[in-house]
């Protein structure tokens, strides 16, 4: 299935420079666009490819269609963000062959009768619903799904197979969260008396808000007393730990194997590189990005890029650096001691 161009900036809005009615059936990359695909160009630097494109249509900034438009001749939609046209443009293909699940319950799925599941819900093979769970209209729940005691799933929010959602969370309405993933598992809370650890009951919750896509493996662990909290429109990749009442303010996004430790406290519009790691009880303000592989070990209060970690070298080079940063105690205490004797021969003059 596909769409005229025409219909595409009906839908989607930006400045079409070309044939309304060419028909397109998908989205491809520059360099393995054909006649029935549409491209984009979100990096100036792929102006060249761009130029020599196969597509019957470019998604451009008006920056870069000023260039391309010289030598590219196939059609243009011109818009501010091509990147995100280009989402919301995948978005629609993809809904057009799209297979919606259709309403009902699986006849192997069990569902407590005291829980409140919608009509146009569907709920896949092998379900386990507890009692007084609720599941929003139009949600999908995959094959394998467990859902708690009094948890809550909110419209049109899917969960993929073998999602496991503790008792008496909470997730907003659009969401996603993908096979593997543990919502609500018990926060790593314990006491220490004489070398022996006991284990301090995890009572608090997980509250999502609303768009909130969770990747596979992912695990969100439910507060010790208070909640834990992932506020709307947050992007976690695969493998992320959330340790127990933390805070994760809206629109920040993960990258894969970040960890955060418990009780962290994480701004509005935040980023975090690929295994990035925060440790507890620190607060991190709105727009904070770090690094790949950083280590956050401070509270960070002003917004802007993070970086904590020493640049990549051969393994000889870096044993030396360790030996330096290991004596530096000494050294300082031998500048000190130096700078004590130069001011003493100094005054002595």
């Amino acid at each position: 299935m596909g769409t005229r161009l025409g219909e595409l900036v009906e839908r989607l809005g930006g400045q079409l420079a070309g044939d309304p009615n060419i028909e397109v059936q998908g989205i491809a990359p520059l360099l393995e666009a054909g006649v029935s695909h549409i491209s984009f160009l979100s990096n100036s630097k792929l102006r060249a490819q761009a130029a020599q494109c196969g597509a019957a249509a470019l998604i451009v900034s008006p920056n870069d269609d000023e260039i391309i438009a010289a030598t590219y001749q196939g059609a243009r939609i011109v818009t501010k963000n091509p990147y995100a046209y280009f989402a919301r443009a995948a978005q629609y293909f993809a809904s057009l062959t799209a297979i919606v699940p259709a309403p009902g319950i699986a006849p192997s799925a069990v569902v407590d009768s005291s829980a409140r599941v919608a009509a146009s819900a569907h709920i896949g093979a092998q379900v386990t619903i507890e009692a007084g769970a609720v599941v929003g209209e139009g949600a999908v729940i995959g094959a394998g799904c467990f859902i708690g005691r009094e948890a809550e799933i909110g419209a049109g929010t899917e969960l993929f197979a073998n999602v496991t959602f503790h008792a008496k969370c909470r997730i907003g309405a659009r969401g996603i969260i993908h096979s593997g993933a543990v919502i609500g598992t018990d926060g790593f809370g314990f006491a220490n008396e004489g070398g022996v650890y006991i284990k301090i009951p995890q009572t608090g919750r997980v509250i999502i808000g609303d768009d909130v896509d969770i990747g596979a493996n992912t695990t969100i662990d439910r507060g010790a007393l208070a909640d834990t909290i992932i506020e709307d429109g947050v992007k976690l990749d695969n493998q992320i730990q959330i340790g127990h009442n933390c805070h994760i303010g809206a629109h920040t996004a993960m990258a894969g194997c970040v960890g955060v430790a418990g009780s962290a406290k994480i701004g509005k519009y935040c980023t975090f590189g690929g295994a990035a790691m925060v440790l507890g009880h620190l607060t991190i303000a709105d727009h904070v990005h770090i690094s790949s592989g950083s280590m956050v070990s401070r509270s960070i209060l002003e917004a802007g890029q993070y970086t904590g970690f020493y640049p990549l070298a051969k393994n000889a080079d870096w044993e030396k650096t360790a030996a330096i940063v290991r004596n530096l105690d000494t050294m300082r205490d031998k500048i000190r001691a130096l700078e004590k004797t130069i001011k003493t021969l100094t005054e002595q003059k």
